[in-house]
């Protein structure tokens, strides 16, 4: 069975986060969000698992392309 993966936005406002919230929690700049939310860049595999985590979904779930 495959798993429905939502986008990074939808993600984060899923879990009633802004893109400042997000990087704060991250550690990132906030244009660091978008560029991975725009898919022009990607979070490294560890950054990823600490985005799911704090969106509250397994990585899996997410569409990083």
């Amino acid at each position: 069975m495959e798993m429905i993966q939502i986008s990074l936005a939808a993600a984060r406002v899923n879990a009633e986060m802004t893109q400042r919230d997000a990087a704060a929690e991250m550690g990132v700049t906030q244009n660091t969000i978008i560029n991975w939310e725009k898919y022009t860049s990607t979070p490294t595999v560890i950054q990823a698992r600490k985005l799911a985590e704090l969106y509250g979904i397994p990585v899996d779930a997410i569409r990083w392309a």
